[in-house]
């Protein structure tokens, strides 16, 4: 029987791994890896990178002091997960049966692809799906931006501010109608191709252009410095779907302790309603949740 048992090596994971073992608890982390999406890293041609503060850094302090501490972790893919009287019980894919007082769900949310040729063979060479992280890297440039929901209208907001040239791909409608929508139909800078969708991505190293479709049929080739991809998130909180409450998106709902309608379970960082996305948020929530946790097993 563990103290607490914590789902997901991530940012989020990892963090709340090195608080647990610092307050001396007996914790277990199980995932297929250490690092999650922080271990990707965007290419960008001409740039150069080397000062930049990013994920991949910070979080590589928590993943060195995971590895070191080999006893705390297990490299493998957690499929159940269900609350028994006073403890849970989490099942892996390789059978094992463990036991814990408490859990941290930090499974995170991967990014909705694209998918038309190129997309895949240019994943961080040229697209990217990730615009709150990256947007500042492109000032002065010119910009597509693919989606039409509330996430890709406020990261295209923001790259209007700063770019030369921003192309806004709204296969539907979506939410063209809200403030955002008309600011960024009224800027001279921004053109919204509404029921346009993406037909290919091109380049050589790096994507430089994007092919687009009209309903009718008809093509456009935009030469574009990157490719923003901002369809939405997919939050993987299977494991709790039906006996935790989640948010409209599907998303784990946390309170400020980052505790969640069952006593016990706490969740931290993308798989949560708390902003996504960003590396230093995952962290905070990380840390709060392996406090949280400890002074639930006080209890």
């Amino acid at each position: 029987m563990y103290d607490l048992i914590i789902i997901g090596g991530g940012p989020a994971g990892l963090t709340a791994a090195v608080y647990a073992i610092r307050k001396r608890l007996n914790c277990l982390l199980i995932s297929p890896d250490l690092g999650g999406k922080a271990n990707a890293r965007l290419h960008i041609e001409g740039v150069d990178t080397f000062n930049v503060v990013n994920g991949a850094d910070l979080v590589r302090r928590f993943r060195n002091e995971v590895e070191y501490l080999d006893f705390t972790r297990l490299l493998e893919k957690v499929v159940g997960l269900k609350k028994a009287e006073n403890r849970f019980i989490v099942t892996t894919a390789n059978g094992k049966e463990l036991e814990g007082r408490a859990v941290i769900l930090a499974t995170g949310a991967d990014a909705v692809r694209l998918g038309v040729p190129g997309a895949d063979r240019y994943f961080l060479h040229g697209v990217a799906y990730s615009t709150v992280s990256y947007a500042p890297l492109y000032i002065d440039k010119k910009v597509a931006l693919v989606g039409a929901g509330a996430l890709a209208l406020r990261g295209a907001a923001e790259l209007a501010e700063i770019v030369a040239e921003l192309h806004l791909i709204a296969p539907t409608h979506g939410d063209l109608d809200t403030i955002l929508g008309r600011k960024l139909r009224a800027a001279k800078h921004v053109t919204v191709w509404e029921n346009w969708a993406p037909a290919a991505v091109q380049g050589d190293t790096v994507a430089h252009q994007l092919v687009i479709k009209s309903p009718e049929g008809q093509e456009q080739a935009l030469d574009v410095d990157v490719i923003f991809v901002e369809l939405g998130l997919k939050p993987h909180t299977e494991l709790v779907a039906g006996w935790a409450e989640l948010d409209s998106e599907g998303r784990v709902l946390i309170n400020r302790a980052c505790e969640t309608s069952v006593p016990g379970l706490f969740a931290a960082g993308d798989v949560t309603n708390e902003p996504a996305e960003q590396v230093v948020i995952a962290i905070g929530d990380g840390a709060k949740a392996a406090l949280s946790a400890y002074e639930y097993l006080l209890k």
